[in-house]
């Protein structure tokens, strides 16, 4: 696993070096560049994690570059400005521009390591803010006091200790991606970037630049795997990725490189792999749906994640965790499941797993009355489930290609969730588990206009 990269930009080789050997001793990776033309190649070569910037440079100056970085498609990453001449109004332009500080020369070493680390824990707390947004608080391990769950949770603490790639399978609500961001908080890459995309949401058309990033008019664009350098990409639904993206992707896995669309030059690569599909991928191997090639290169290390009618006794533990999670979050009122509640919850066959069972608490919480749930409230809202269920998978719809019933189900799913949350994309995106910006592509990608939903549900 790579350290954190920084980038030193100056003009005086005297304090290129004296950083490159002070940051180097202090553990991390350095590389250095002596004006803003060899930044640019630099930063074209690969990601940096944080940039030292010189201000008053022979060629272009360090505010202009910072200004032409920050217009850039993607993620910015914390640029530390420095300079011997700089001024009030100086320090106001760069920061405005995202500069995460500014120093003055001469450089106190001290002050500088501290702001270094400062910032690059301040852009990991972002990450994840961005990432587990809608899990706050965050989970950080799969809940369950049950035989099935703590093997779960041993299998993932032994498997964290190795850089195995892991291809984790289950049904759908089972929580595989929690399981996906417990095992990257074990490992040693902990402290590195987890990046999650669902391979779903990824436009056909824009998905080899979503994932290898793209260089167009001078300007880069930087792809999920290397944001993810370092670090963990987490590949949601891998099953999904249409066969072009497939070939792509196993040759930059199997190379340790990739290509941007439109460069020229490959980038190198550290990425741990976790992939996770509901579906039997060997089975999609053989239907010639998935590549086999990059079906062996993932499945390093199986991992299954068993459904919820496998440990129903870890049910009273979940009713409680959720409960206690929708009150502080949502403030909604507490409610009590009795012990006849919960074993008549025991004995449901949660088709949707652990996540079925969240909504179901969400619903009793909203519309019931009383301090405690009782039995006749858990039948109505599941046989109301079971009806909407059935309204959005007919029996005609198994006639239906795969991709043509999913995209079917996927509609009627959002059209639902619209009109429950009034039209509120915020709140859809945290129902559905999904980034706001996936949603967004995901509606399009559907013919889906959150507008025309939410007037039909006025109506």
């Amino acid at each position: 696993m790579s350290a954190a990269h920084i980038l030193v930009v100056d003009d005086e080789r005297d304090i290129r070096e004296l950083l490159k050997e002070i940051l180097e001793d202090e553990g991390y990776e350095v590389s250095t560049a002596e004006n803003g033309g060899a930044a640019r190649l630099a930063r074209r070569g690969r990601r940096p994690d944080l940039v030292l910037l010189d201000i008053w440079m022979p060629d272009v100056d360090g505010i202009s570059l910072l200004k032409e970085w920050s217009d850039e498609r993607g993620p910015f990453c914390p640029v530390i400005m420095m300079s011997g001449h700089g001024t009030v109004e100086t320090a106001v332009e760069a920061t405005r521009l995202g500069a995460y500080d500014f120093i003055e020369k001469p450089l106190s070493m001290a002050k500088l390591l501290v702001t270094i680390a400062r910032a690059l824990e301040a852009q990991r707390l972002e990450r994840e803010n961005i990432g587990l947004r809608k899990y706050a608080p965050p989970v950080l391990e799969p809940l369950g006091r049950s035989v099935p769950m703590q093997q779960l949770r041993e299998q993932i603490q032994r498997v964290a200790q190795h850089d195995a790639w892991v291809l984790i399978s289950g049904e759908p609500g089972t929580g595989k991606g929690l399981c996906a961001r417990y095992l990257h908080a074990c490992s040693v890459r902990r402290n590195r970037p987890f990046v999650e995309v669902g391979a779903a949401t990824l436009l056909r058309e824009n998905s080899a630049t979503e994932l290898f990033g793209a260089e167009t008019g001078g300007k880069l664009q930087y792809g999920l795997l290397e944001q993810a350098n370092g670090g963990t990409l987490f590949l949601d639904e891998v099953g999904d990725l249409d066969l072009t993206i497939q070939a792509r992707l196993f040759g930059a896995l199997e190379s340790g490189a990739c290509l941007r669309v439109g460069g020229g030059e490959p980038v190198q690569l550290d990425v741990r792999i976790l992939a996770a599909s509901h579906r039997d991928l060997a089975r999609e191997v053989q239907a010639k749906r998935f590549r086999e090639d990059l079906y062996y290169r993932l499945a390093v290390v199986p991992l299954a994640v068993p459904p919820l009618r496998e440990h129903p006794e870890d049910i009273s533990d979940l009713l409680s965790h959720y409960v206690d999670m929708l009150v502080n979050q949502e403030g909604l009122a507490y409610r009590r499941f009795s012990v006849a509640t919960q074993n008549r919850l025991r004995h449901h066959g949660w088709p949707g797993n652990i996540r079925e069972l969240k909504n179901l608490v969400q619903r009793l919480l909203i519309l019931g009355g009383g301090e405690d749930v009782e039995v006749e409230e858990v039948e109505a809202a599941l046989a109301a489930f079971g009806e909407q269920h059935g309204a959005a998978g007919s029996a005609g719809d198994f006639d239906l290609p795969l991709r043509e019933a999913r995209d079917k189900f996927e509609r009627a799913y959002l059209e639902y969730q619209l009109r429950a949350a009034g039209g509120s994309m915020g709140k859809v995106a945290k129902q559905a588990g999904m980034e706001r910006t996936h949603l967004y592509r995901k509606l399009r990608a559907l013919g889906l206009n959150p507008r025309e939903v939410k007037l039909e549900d006025d109506e």
